[in-house]
């Protein structure tokens, strides 16, 4: 089972930002100096289906052409095992400029700016069963982008 959390623009820490998997937090409460949004977290619901990023209805996507930057921190084993390389395919399939890097703790940090649909749909595919490596949890944060990547690359 996936968990997912969306984390408020704070001023915490993002090597902080963490969500426990089967963490019983209450909306809006305090992990790790980051905010958990209720509405967009979910607990070890054992009922809940993963949607393939391919199958999902274009109309659940932000139409908007907004720019934005993403950043996802992914946990699980997803170190070594092509996870940033599966990641940047990924992203420059959708036109979007950024990063993946391996954090010293076992996660790796996605950076992504770009159209808020095509943000989203990467975070999709990061959510999704066909990642390499075993995904147990994604915690995102959106900002507006700051500019000046170019490409996307590996870290």
């Amino acid at each position: 089972m996936r968990h997912h959390a969306r984390v408020a623009d704070t001023e915490a820490d993002p090597g902080r930002d963490t969500v426990k998997p089967g963490s019983d937090q209450a909306p809006g409460a305090a992990v790790d100096g980051a905010v958990v949004d209720g509405a967009t977290a979910t607990g070890p619901d054992e009922s809940a289906e993963l949607v393939e990023p391919d199958e999902l209805d274009e109309s659940d996507l932000d139409e908007t052409d907004e720019e934005v930057r993403l950043t996802a921190w992914v946990h699980g084993a997803v170190q070594g095992v092509g996870f940033r390389w599966w990641t940047r395919a990924r992203a420059l399939e959708l036109g979007l400029v950024g990063s993946a890097n391996n954090l010293r703790d076992g996660r790796v940090e996605v950076v992504a700016e770009g159209p808020r649909a095509a943000c989203q749909r990467l975070l999709d595919h990061l959510r999704s069963a066909e990642t390499p490596g075993a995904v147990s949890t994604v915690v995102e944060r959106w900002t507006p982008p700051r500019g000046g990547l170019t490409g996307f690359v590996e870290r």
